[in-house]
């Protein structure tokens, strides 16, 4: 019977044509019970049970909407564990997720910013540009001894700090794998980097009465026999810098004339040496007597450049002439560089390119010609980026194909070239006139001398061409600059009248390098000048 009443129940229920007092309360009931029960959950008040009596109908109605309750899931969705932690406006809500290390990350952590450091570095925000440009590199590589040592290096260091510093790893501990993170730089311990020592003074100055101050001639040489030729006008003198000794080599015969050039040949045994007659003479140094003399130019010669057994001489009308001290007929080769006076001349190390730069501020690059080794009829590249006459001229000994070039008091520029393809690498400038270039082959570096208005050599790092050290010293401009053969010693000529050495480049104890320097080269000339 339970059965049959049950299904009675149902069917009176569900009935189109009966009173709306019964059917469409239950929908509503669910639907309150719905509502009643999100409301209850954010508002916190208990929920309320609905029921009401009809009868036994009513009863019946009462236990099969509870079953239905029971065993009808519900459509309003759970929530997310995310939104059940958002605080409520009493703030009796459950906390949600948190910003590691506590705080908003938003929001600068006091307690991990230093104060004074960001007031220091916000003061000289301004002024950095200006005083770091300014320094001289001496003093900037004094400031950064310092702060390496006191552990106060304040470039890495924030403003403003959004949250707490690492723990810094113990004193003493070394990983072979590194440290993940530290709070800053660790203290210097016993394995610290040596830094290297440039001397401010000159170890030696030596006079040089009568040397011509003119910035277009070449008067300083060293050759690879440890000899430093010096033309003091029509004189040149020889100092052996392993005995200290001095010797005069020749005396030019005319009453005008006087010395505009000289270069040794590269095994050091010859000298060669232009005059202002325009007359090019080679000079037997062991012998100490003239083994030739080479004409053939109508100016006087102000550049000279060997290439084996050729040497190649510029004059001040603008020719370039090719000379092969081995024959009779010494000239192989003469061209028509420039319009104005040649005052640099420069073979490459593998003797394939020759540079010649002229007072027309025209950088020239000639090729070899075929099977020989004296340049072609024309250039293969005309350069014009300088905007001074371009007497400074250096091969890179330790890169292929790289020349720097330096342009004189409108220029002021030093400019390192890819001679492969004629591109510019790059131009800085020195804000004065550029006399010489040598470059530095221990430590890489490139050494230049100036003129008006600083009167000053400036080693410069390669490539970055940041400046390592400047050498104060010569009261006037500092016209040549030579180096020893085994590459540690400098000396600059200036036009005070005195030569400066200078001992910058002493070789590191813990590099090792093969070529060594070894005296006494035989030349491979003495067997075939004529």
């Amino acid at each position: 019977m339970s059965r049959f009443s049950l299904e009675n129940e149902i069917r009176s229920t569900t009935r189109m044509d009966s009173s709306l007092n019964k059917g469409p309360w239950q929908r509503q009931r669910k639907a309150l019970e719905n509502s009643n029960s999100s409301l209850n959950a954010s508002t916190g008040l208990g929920s309320a049970k609905l029921s009401f009596s009809a009868g036994g109908a009513g009863g019946g109605l009462k236990r099969l909407s509870e079953s239905l309750i029971r065993k009808t899931p519900s459509k309003t969705p759970k929530r997310s564990p995310s939104r059940s932690g958002t605080p409520s406006r009493d703030g009796a809500g459950t906390p949600g997720r948190k910003t590691p290390g506590g705080g908003d990350r938003f929001i600068p952590n006091r307690s991990a910013t230093d104060y004074e450091v960001s007031h220091f570095k916000i003061l000289r925000e301004g002024l950095s540009a200006v005083e770091t440009e300014t320094m001289s590199p001496t003093k900037r590589e004094y400031q950064r001894v310092v702060q390496e040592n006191l552990g106060a290096d304040i470039s890495n260091t924030r403003v403003l700090a959004y949250q707490s510093k690492p723990p810094s790893a113990p004193e003493g501990h070394s990983n072979n794998l590194k440290i993940l993170y530290s709070s800053s730089k660790s203290q210097p311990t016993s394995a610290k980097k040596v830094t290297r020592h440039i001397p401010q003074v000159p170890e030696r100055i030596l006079d040089a009465p009568d040397i011509v101050n003119d910035y277009y001639l070449n008067l300083v040489d060293w050759s690879s026999n440890n000899q430093l030729a010096v033309a003091l006008g029509a004189h040149i003198y020889l100092w052996n810098a392993g005995t200290g000794g001095i010797t005069q080599l020749c005396e030019l015969e005319g009453p005008e004339d006087y010395v505009c050039s000289l270069k040794w040949v590269n095994e050091g045994g010859y000298l060669a040496v232009g005059s202002s007659s325009g007359e090019v003479e080679l000079w037997d140094v062991e012998q100490m007597k003239r083994s030739r003399v080479m004409k053939g130019l109508d100016s006087r010669v102000a550049s000279l450049s060997w290439n084996q057994w050729v040497v190649s001489s510029g004059s001040r009308s603008g020719d370039i002439q090719h000379s092969d001290v081995r024959v009779a007929s010494h000239c192989v080769g003469r061209v028509q560089g420039h319009s104005q006076e040649v005052c640099g001349l420069a073979w490459s190390p593998d003797g394939r390119t020759l540079a010649s730069g002229g007072n027309d501020n025209i950088l020239n690059l000639w090729s070899a010609a075929a099977g020989d080794c004296h340049a072609g009829a024309t250039p293969s590249h005309s350069l014009t980026s300088h905007m001074a006459a371009v007497k400074a001229l250096a091969w890179c000994p330790w890169q292929a194909n790289t020349l720097a070039s330096g342009g004189g008091t409108a220029d002021r520029c030093i400019k390192i070239w890819n001679t492969s393809n004629a591109q510019l690498v790059s131009s800085t400038d020195t804000k004065s006139q550029v006399c010489s270039l040598v470059w530095a082959r221990e430590y890489r570096e490139l050494v230049s001398s100036h003129g008006y208005a600083n009167n000053e050599v400036i080693i410069w790092r390669y490539p970055t061409m940041v400046k390592v050290a400047e050498l104060l010293g010569h009261t006037e401009r500092v016209l040549h600059t030579a180096l020893s053969p085994d590459g540690s010693t400098l000396v600059s000529a200036g036009a005070d009248e005195t030569l400066r050495l200078w001992k910058c480049f002493t070789p590191d104890p813990n590099k090792k390098d093969a070529s060594k320097y070894r005296p006494g080269a035989v030349s491979s000339l003495r067997m075939s000048i004529r």
